[in-house]
């Protein structure tokens, strides 16, 4: 059995550029939902849109949607077992700490999906999480990347296989599907009267019942989510993004059947459609579109990932500008909701619908850049960003020392 390596003590910059890079991308994908339903989620390029705006629209949809989201649960499993790896390296409790850690996320996650977004990811990650403690702490690296690969292929291959299975649709099944768009727009209509002119207790009241809606959806989410986390802890364990630079032969390898797995698999959702809406005759092609370009997302999200290692290991400046981003990244994710939906909302700016994907586009390059800014001018003043202090504290049962210089019991 291969021996996991420890990883070495105090932050990783390269990890910590790499996630920052996936926070520019799920800025790229969320910034569509703070102007349009959440009910839109999965239907691809819209129709109707000028040029630039169908362009930027096809560029997300391909190279971002379901890449980044991917990106990023593998940090968040390459986390867990960073942590886990050095509390046992230092003969340090861990159970009690994350468990704290993961109700702390799971607070944050919740009033972010009620009170802000219901696309919240947190209270997935932090019900992953707990997963993750209980029955996968003492699994070692094989077992790890064997359960993650399961894990994920079950629930993605299931959706595969519903889609081929619809097609070509029998009359019973045309039927009930010509149910499904009157259905879907009326959703549809209710989010956006509320988010778009509604108050914020209205917006608040649409969000519960979204949440409400999509709560049967966690039964296919979270498997998928603990395979994508033990994936990331098998990266850890292999040594793989710990030296990226000593495992270069690794990543290349790793980057090249990413893009070719994952390319062909966009390419066969591409080749049925790039806007997979469940309607009509159509409706099998839609969701066997759906199910290939969602298995395609995690190939091209280690691919990403491999690649970024590889630039990253060379030096130069692409750790150094990123990272600080990087370890802001729950604070930065909190403000984009906080900013769109302030833009966007009716309770707001009231933008809804006025900004295009590709204004929607380069807002969130210019956002990020303002962001990526902030992170360096914040962490030469202090240790952590503000989200991030409040989650320790919360984590350890005492408030650490923000300001640089500060005392150990100091704020």
């Amino acid at each position: 059995m291969t021996q996991p390596i420890t990883a070495p003590a105090g932050r990783l910059d390269h990890l910590d550029a790499l996630r920052g890079f996936a926070l520019l991308g799920i800025a790229l994908m969320n910034v569509e939902f703070f102007t349009a339903p959440l009910t839109d989620i999965g239907q691809g390029v819209g129709a109707g849109q000028g040029t630039l705006d169908t362009i930027a629209d096809w560029l997300v949809y391909v190279l971002v949607q379901g890449k980044f989201w991917g990106l990023f649960s593998l940090m968040f499993g390459m986390g867990f077992v960073l942590m886990l790896d050095r509390a046992r390296a230092a003969g340090a409790p861990f159970v009690p700490i994350y468990l704290r850690r993961c109700l702390g996320l799971l607070a944050i996650g919740l009033a972010h999906a009620f009170l802000v977004w219901a696309g919240d990811i947190l209270v997935s990650y932090a019900l992953g999480a707990l997963v993750l403690l209980v029955l996968f702490r003492n699994v070692g690296a094989e077992a790890m990347l064997a359960w993650g690969i399961a894990l994920w292929v079950l629930p993605v291959g299931m959706y595969v296989m519903a889609g081929a299975a619809m097609v070509p649709a029998g009359p019973e099944e045309l039927a009930s599907y010509e149910l499904v768009p009157a259905y879907m727009e009326s959703l549809r209509a209710q989010e956006v009267a509320a988010y778009s002119a509604g108050s914020w207790t209205e917006a608040t009241a649409a969000r519960a019942e979204f949440l409400h809606r999509m709560l049967p959806n966690e039964l296919i989410l979270l498997p998928m989510l603990l395979g994508v986390f033990l994936i990331g802890g098998w990266l850890v364990r292999s040594g793989v993004v710990l030296d990226p630079q000593a495992h270069r032969a690794r990543l290349l390898s790793l980057a090249a059947a990413g893009y070719v797995v994952g390319g062909l698999l966009t390419a066969g959702s591409l080749q049925l459609t790039a806007s997979p809406v469940l309607e009509g005759e159509a409706a099998g092609e839609a969701v066997l579109a759906a199910g290939l370009h969602l298995a395609g997302g995690l190939p091209l999200a280690l691919a990403y990932a491999a690649t970024f290692l590889l630039l990253a290991s060379r030096g130069g400046a692409l750790p150094r500008v990123l990272a600080p981003a990087g370890r802001m990244a729950l604070t930065h994710y909190l403000l984009q909701s906080l900013v769109g939906t302030w833009l966007f909302y009716g309770h707001g700016l009231g933008l809804w619908g006025e900004v295009g994907r590709a204004g929607q586009v380069l807002g969130v390059l210019v956002f990020f850049a303002l962001q990526v800014a902030a992170s360096h001018w914040w962490l030469r003043r202090y240790r952590q960003g503000p989200f991030e202090w409040a989650w320790r504290a919360f984590t350890h049962g005492h408030w650490p020392p923000l300001r640089r210089g500060a005392l150990a019991g100091g704020a």
